[in-house]
């Protein structure tokens, strides 16, 4: 594995863009041989500047529902930019759009649209705060909601006072909600809550039905909003919101990554409850209502109500798991797995149970050699664009890695 072009690439960086890359993207945690820049992306796989193919397990953090650079949804996408794209308004796309999901999404009477799943999960907390005019936010402890100075999870820049009104409670504990509605009181605002557990590192949790429930009901209880953020989950588990098939539909939902594989959408969707609440708080971007991205959502959207994709995504996901716990047995290494197969979290334990977090490092950056992009902490998303060939050809690098593990020095690793 050659990597001259990206360690240049790396160096220049640093000159001119803080720490060389910021956010999510950035790859200063995980081995020193990951690639950081990438120069092609088609189908499941990624190429960096060095020529080396990976089986990208990571689809850009979620984007990539149907596959990189997919045929149809780029063609409506250039067909759309040639005719109009950011103007002085928005055009006949977005429309298309809010009815589309209105009609798709069984909790969506109307939508907002934004660019980025921090824009969607803001508007939701701001529509929250409108609806009855109070303030508390209940927030389950650890969940991942953004990167603005409300929610992101470092705490540089911010100051105590931008999460005042914060109350946090224990996900799937139907008891530690209903102790943080009490201690709201009469202050209540809304409700946050993911589809499933998914906080990096950490094993990831589908949602206990009591607990959603409970969520519900309290929410009507106290004429609070409950907000669902589906960014990352969204049109990944269902067709529909991810708790639909739970039997629990939000007031309000945040969606992104997936709207319009890799275009940039998000938006907030809200039920007629919320309506009004929506229409009182003042969002905007100038980039916000362009119709290219619009465009890629209705073909996005198109796929989702035609294709198997779901199902296959969970076939090969279901693949790649089978496969992981044949080579857990055979070596010896703790392969934990959690979440949905679609999106799992794979990571390695030690032989108590505990994240073995070094080992994890060394794990993916073997895999590199394998033409295998894993991350050692953040969970990842399986697409149907991969094929039966790609997972057996994953399960085999993780078994050659995994063989050689126990031998390969372990990584300093700063978290």
């Amino acid at each position: 594995m050659v990597q001259n072009e990206d360690g240049r690439l790396k160096a220049r960086a640093l000159e001119v863009i803080p720490n060389g890359l910021y956010g999510h993207l950035s790859v200063k945690m995980q081995s020193p041989r990951t690639p950081q820049y990438y120069k092609r992306a088609k189908g499941a796989y990624l190429w960096d500047y060095d020529d080396n193919q990976y089986i990208d397990y990571l689809c850009a953090f979620g984007p990539n529902l149907f596959g990189y650079g997919h045929d149809e949804i780029d063609a409506a996408y250039i067909e759309q930019l040639r005719e109009i794209d950011t103007a002085t308004g928005p055009s006949v796309r977005m429309v298309e759009l809010a009815e589309a999901y209105a009609d798709q999404v069984s909790h969506c009477d109307w939508t907002m649209f934004c660019k980025n799943g921090t824009d969607a999960t803001t508007m939701a907390l701001m529509t929250a705060r409108a609806y009855r005019e109070k303030r508390k936010i209940l927030i389950a402890t650890g969940a991942y909601h953004g990167a603005t100075k409300w929610c992101t999870p470092m705490p540089e820049g911010t100051v105590t006072e931008d999460h005042a009104h914060h109350i946090y409670y224990e996900y799937n504990n139907a008891q530690s909600l209903r102790r943080a509605v009490e201690e709201a009181g009469d202050d209540l605002a809304g409700v946050f809550a993911t589809p499933f557990k998914h906080e990096v590192i950490h094993p990831q949790q589908l949602p206990d039905e009591e607990y959603a429930r409970t969520a519900r009901q309290l929410c009507d209880e106290k004429d609070a909003l409950l907000i669902l953020d589906d960014v990352r989950a969204g049109f990944r588990l269902d067709r529909d919101c991810s708790w639909e098939k739970i039997g629990v539909r939000p007031d309000l939902s945040s969606w992104g990554k997936t709207l319009a594989n890799g275009h940039p959408l998000s938006c907030l969707m809200g039920s007629d409850r919320a309506r009004e609440a929506a229409g009182k708080i003042f969002v905007t971007g100038s980039f916000w209502f362009g119709a290219a991205a619009m465009a890629a959502g209705l073909k996005t959207l198109e796929l989702i109500r035609t294709t198997d994709y779901i199902e296959r995504t969970i076939m090969l996901g279901d693949r790649l798991r089978d496969g992981l716990e044949q080579v857990s047995k055979e070596t010896g290494i703790i392969i934990d797995q959690t979440g949905p197969s679609q999106m799992p979290l794979i990571m390695i334990n030690d032989d108590d149970g505990n994240r073995n977090m070094p080992a994890c490092v060394a794990f993916c950056d073997g895999l590199l050699d394998h033409g295998v992009f894993f991350h050692p902490f953040h969970n990842m998303f399986i697409t149907p664009a991969m094929s039966e060939d790609d997972i057996d050809r994953t399960i085999d690098g993780c078994h050659a890695v995994a063989k050689k593990l126990p031998s390969i020095p372990m990584p300093e690793v700063a978290l």
